[in-house]
């Protein structure tokens, strides 16, 4: 499909510098995943209803947890206070412990290993951090205590997200109406939910669509595109494909990004419309960009004789990004932006194109 003479609005949220730059990072596929077509073809006169949609949300975290659990044996326990049981649970550490005190279990995220441990509560000048009290713990005597590493892979829910999560979005809908005239009609729907690569994509829809208007019928329809993209900060290692990639900053920071593309038919009498929109939300390493790109052309029905299509056509690209630096939580960047087309009457000649991308370089 061509689009010469194109209007073009590009945006590419991506911050040419050495190392990691702020930006998206993409949620990677779960285990069970699909893929589906859908292929409509329709040449008929008389009224026409036609509808699509999909709703995707996928959630993926990493948090890496150091459990500590109590030997049935153990001689010399490690003992905690009221006051320092309640400190470890108001900071999220999950602990238990036995009538004495003793601790029979606590489970201390990687991601706070290295932060200070509440009102210095514990031994003084000794346990500082959280690392310090694993330490404390696990030194209390031979075998009396063992260590393992788990993961919480995540889920959806619509609290604060937590470090290393990463929420994906997607919504697409497509709609046409018509009480009457001829209606030609080819569209192809793919999806694929799997991780991709730069240059892939998890949906793509295109369809082409020829009106003409008989008795005073007329079509009118709509199509967006929605892809809504938010995380919390994660450390860089163990993120990354290339071998020779090297970061700046230890951390992928927060980010909150969403963008829009719409397009609507208004009491079309005639004209050819083609569409053309795909999108790429999941991937397996924070090296692939997520996407968003559309593209329409209105020309006049070949058949129709008058040179010109005949209706109001209308299109709105937008955005909102935040981002931030590091592991901090508030915003070091803001970015609001919108274009919008509307055009009624004889169109000879209509194009938009809108192409996003948002990820790290390196």
């Amino acid at each position: 499909m061509k689009f010469g003479y194109a209007i073009v609005l590009a945006l590419v949220a991506l911050v040419a510098v050495v190392g990691f730059a702020s930006a998206d990072r993409l949620p990677s596929q779960v285990p069970e995943n699909q893929v589906f077509t859908i292929d409509t073809l329709i040449d008929a006169t008389g009224a026409v209803s036609e509808a699509s949609s999909m709703q995707w949300v996928l959630d993926d975290q990493k948090i890496k947890h150091y459990v500590i659990s109590r030997d049935d044996n153990t001689q010399f326990p490690f003992i905690l206070s009221d006051d320092e049981i309640l400190a470890l649970e108001a900071a999220g550490v999950d602990v238990t412990v036995d009538q004495l005190g003793a601790i029979q279990s606590i489970d201390v995220p990687a991601s706070m290993v290295d932060k200070v441990v509440p009102n210095s509560l514990f031994i003084p000048g000794v346990i500082v951090t959280y690392q310090d009290l694993i330490d404390a713990i696990l030194d209390t005597g031979d075998d009396e205590y063992s260590s393992e590493t788990t993961y919480d892979t995540g889920y959806i829910h619509d609290s604060k997200l937590n470090p290393t999560e990463t929420i994906m979005l997607a919504t697409w809908t497509d709609e046409l109406r018509s009480n009457g005239g001829k209606t030609s009609l080819n569209k192809n729907i793919d999806f694929d939910s799997k991780n991709k690569v730069d240059g892939m994509n998890n949906l793509e829809v295109e369809k082409v669509l020829t009106y003409a208007s008989t008795e005073g019928a007329h079509l009118t329809g709509a199509e967006s595109w929605t892809l809504d993209v938010a995380g919390n900060y994660k450390k860089t290692e163990d993120t990354i494909r290339c071998v020779f990639a090297s970061s700046a900053s230890k951390y992928f920071p927060a980010f909150c990004n969403v963008v829009k593309a719409k397009s609507e038919l208004v009491n079309v009498n005639s004209a050819q419309i083609s569409t053309k929109g795909a999108l790429r939300g999941v991937a397996a390493t924070g090296d692939v960009p997520a996407a968003l790109s559309y593209q329409i052309a209105v020309t006049p029905d070949s058949n129709s004789g008058s040179g010109f299509a005949d209706g109001t056509i209308k299109t709105m690209f937008g955005g909102s990004i935040m981002e931030a630096r590091d592991n901090h939580q508030n915003p070091s960047a803001t970015n609001s932006w919108k274009d919008s087309a509307s055009v009624t009457g004889g169109i000879k000649n209509f194009q938009k194109t809108f192409a996003y991308q948002s990820g790290f370089t390196y």
